[in-house]
């Protein structure tokens, strides 16, 4: 098996990886949705269907990119081949960015002045970051007597 043959077996992987995630993301959505639906009102679990699946759209494209980059860079690299990745690069690009807002709701920029920099800080901490890139905010979150 040649190795053109093999990076054609990866990029399909990654694809077919691609879509199982759109498609178990969008049932998994739909029933997130639905308890919240149930449990806290139509809006919140409308709210929660955007959220979750806009999340996995997100993740859905990279992976997707992903494949293309292989079958770009390993299997076909010709100027017009680039040149169709550097295209796809810059729709996923814009696709990420326009669901990121409709997600948050804000541009990435303006996110701490409609949160308040002390959400900002415990969204960070959520995500396992555990640094703030304010070195004011570590002063705020510590309990007095700390250093």
């Amino acid at each position: 098996m040649a190795f053109t043959d093999v990076m054609e077996h990866a990029a399909q992987g990654f694809e077919a990886f691609g879509v199982f995630v759109l498609l178990f993301g969008l049932v998994w959505s739909v029933v997130l949705a639905a308890r919240i639906w149930r449990a806290a009102g139509g809006r919140r679990g409308y709210l929660a269907l955007r959220e979750t699946f806009g999340g996995v759209l997100l993740l859905g494209l990279e992976i997707l990119v992903a494949a293309d980059l292989i079958r770009t860079v390993a299997i076909s690299p010709t100027l017009q081949s680039v040149s169709v990745l550097g295209l796809i690069v810059l729709i996923r690009t814009f696709l990420s960015f326009s669901l990121q807002i409709e997600i948050d709701g804000v541009p990435p920029w303006r996110r701490a002045l409609t949160t308040g920099v002390e959400a900002v800080a415990q969204a960070a901490r959520a995500h396992g970051t555990g640094r703030s890139e304010s070195p004011g905010v570590e002063q705020v979150n510590r309990e007095p007597g700390q250093d």
